[in-house]
């Protein structure tokens, strides 16, 4: 059985399951962490980036999320450095208490990010359960 909290100390594990779960990934480093990409990057480890204190991934949202989760809960959700300014979601991994992160919020929210940047016909297939 998998665990619902990623291990604090290694989170990228369970992460990496998450996103190569999906249909048409890949996995490469870019600007230095692991990042997975379907037609383009749609989530990008980021470990302590510029001296952030927490482990966390940046992923691509729908319009609009971002600032939605970063007010509800900036415990958990910050706007990250760089691609903030399109919307991307920063999402801290290694939090405690109810800053922790669950797996199935993790997985919405990366599927969510695939379906911002996956090819229509891909996520068509997905959608209707070829996955």
């Amino acid at each position: 059985m998998t665990a619902r909290r990623p291990d604090p100390a290694d989170p990228l594990p369970w992460l990496r399951e998450i996103c190569l779960g999906l249909p048409g990934v890949t996995e490469r480093v870019s600007h230095g962490s692991p990042s997975w990409f379907v037609r383009a990057m749609f989530v990008s480890y980021a470990p302590h980036h510029h001296g952030h204190p927490h482990l966390a991934f940046w992923c691509a949202a729908p319009p609009g999320v971002q600032e939605e989760l970063v007010a509800e809960d900036p415990a958990r959700f910050f706007r990250p450095a760089y691609v903030g300014h399109r919307g991307w979601l920063g999402v801290v991994l290694d939090g405690t208490g109810d800053a922790a992160a669950d797996r199935d919020e993790v997985t919405e929210i990366v599927t969510d990010a695939w379906r911002c940047v996956a090819p229509a016909g891909l996520r068509a297939g997905f959608d209707a359960g070829a996955h």
